[in-house]
């Protein structure tokens, strides 16, 4: 007798393979963990092999379920068209989605990419600007989703999602942090990390500059490998080549920084819950476990 393969298995499926855990998968897909694993022990009876199997506490796919993962990314893409073509009830769409530019290279890959293979029919239109701008964008009904960065007191609500240290960086192969004056590379003045480096250095009375001042992450970045100052990134955004330095080196310590989640008031439909509840999963520490099953 042949079995017949169940979509929403599938998608669940291909989330776990996509994030990593079942925890992470069920806040993607909207379904509490043991209905997740259900599911799983169902799919793995329906085609006939293991595609998980215990590593410790987590569990990991089987080389079975490594093979079965591109089958299952086909199957869902066909079966999203096949809908979309006939009129049938799909998740269908654009999404504007906004993205401070710290972030950009090191999130939008991984995290929209996998995204894409979850939801072969979302369109995510994407914009990069800094988080202030992108605040009163998704405000203004310009932008449907966003993720913005902020620090201790700054005034931009949203959905706090992650929550990761401040760091000041240097180059690790050169001694921009040694300098009597340390040269900066850091943001606008509208930068609320701008503003914190530079309260946390007059505190210690440590003579600073501004060197090099642009909204570009790469910019900053390019400026700190080639050894020509030192700046403040989130601990997420510091990069192969960069030094992490702390009061050792004479620069003091720096408040957390948020990662928060912020949608319009009219991105209420469901291809916007799919995005959100894909970005928490993927990116959040803080109102999600972050261990799999």
């Amino acid at each position: 007798m042949h079995h017949v393969l169940d979509i929403d298995q599938l998608r669940t499926f291909l989330a776990i393979a996509e994030l990593g855990s079942f925890t992470k998968a069920g806040e993607a897909v909207h379904k509490t963990q043991s209905a997740v694993s259900m599911q799983m022990r169902r799919l793995e009876e329906r085609v006939g092999l293991a595609i998980f199997v215990k590593d410790g506490r987590q569990s990991r796919l089987t080389e079975d379920g490594e093979r079965l993962i591109e089958y299952a990314r086909r199957i869902i893409l066909l079966n999203d068209q096949t809908l979309s073509a006939f009129g049938g009830r799909t998740e269908v769409g654009r999404v504007k989605l906004g993205i401070p530019d710290d972030y950009a290279d090191r999130l939008l890959p991984r995290v929209l990419a996998a995204f894409a293979r979850l939801n072969p029919a979302i369109e995510v239109q994407v914009e990069c600007a800094s988080s202030s701008k992108t605040y009163a964008a998704v405000r203004n009904g310009e932008l449907d989703v966003a993720i913005i960065t902020s620090a201790e007191s700054q005034d931009m609500s949203g959905e706090v999602i992650r929550r990761e240290p401040l760091h000041w960086v240097t180059s690790s192969s050169h001694f921009a942090h040694t300098s009597e004056t340390v040269r900066l590379a850091i943001g606008a003045p509208s930068c609320c990390w701008r503003r914190l480096a530079m309260e946390a250095l007059d505190r210690v009375s440590r003579a600073y500059s501004i060197s090099y001042v642009s909204s570009s992450a790469a910019a900053l970045v390019g400026a700190v490998q080639a050894g020509l100052a030192v700046t403040v990134f989130p601990e997420s955004a510091v990069r192969e080549g960069m030094r992490i330095l702390d009061e050792k080196d004479g620069f003091p310590g720096l408040p957390h920084c948020d990662i928060s989640l912020l949608r319009s008031d009219s991105a209420r439909a469901p291809m916007h819950d799919t995005l959100c509840n894909h970005i928490v999963a993927a990116i959040g520490n803080v109102s999600i476990g972050m261990a799999a099953e």
